[in-house]
């Protein structure tokens, strides 16, 4: 099994990457939130990684963090979901989006990663809801940790009024604790009009 590769970059064709070590190119794909972080052709780079053996080759798969591995591995634990979906939702959101998403039980965000449904973004919600925080302690550490009922139903209200993610998650982070949901609603209205 390899586990992290350390080498020079030769090769930088979204979403696949060559890096030589000691003369060996490897092949690996990765997701486009480590792609974006990669050094110039021709400079080191280490990457974490995780390989899976198939009927049709090995295929081997590049992260920028563990953090980004641990959950490509938790999502090839789903039934229905491949390396291909897998790395499109990492593409898609960061490991922090994804944890908030699931805390929330957001499937809006979800269906926004390209190949991603209302009912497999259901089922990903759904599995990873008690999962997520014991294979990421790191992330549930972070803060990331299921948000109270309230909070999240006043951002499933501004999604479904037509605010985007980040226009409801600005007005939530302004809003003082302990607003109930109406109330929340209204404040976050009267923020996000001025904006």
């Amino acid at each position: 099994m390899i586990g992290r590769i350390a080498g020079i970059l030769l090769e930088k064709n979204p979403p696949q990457i060559l890096v030589d070590v000691g003369g060996v190119g490897y092949e690996l794909e990765v997701p486009m939130s480590t792609f974006y972080n990669l050094p110039n052709t021709g400079e080191r780079v280490t990457l974490t990684t995780h390989m899976a053996v198939r009927e049709d080759g090995h295929f081997l798969y590049g992260f920028g963090s563990e953090d980004e591995r641990a959950t490509f591995r938790q999502l090839l634990k789903i039934s229905g979901i491949g390396a291909r979906t897998a790395l499109s939702v990492l593409s898609g959101m960061s490991v922090a989006e994804l944890a908030s998403a699931v805390a929330m039980q957001e499937t809006g965000r979800l269906t926004k990663v390209p190949g991603i449904g209302k009912k497999t973004a259901e089922r990903l919600l759904l599995e990873l809801k008690d999962k997520f925080a014991k294979a990421l302690p790191g992330v549930a550490a972070a803060g990331l940790s299921p948000q109270n009922a309230a909070q999240a139903d006043i951002v499933n209200a501004l999604l479904a009024l037509g605010y985007n993610d980040r226009e409801a998650s600005a007005a939530l982070k302004q809003l003082p604790a302990g607003l109930g949901v109406s109330e929340g609603i209204r404040a976050a209205l009267k923020l996000l009009s001025k904006a």
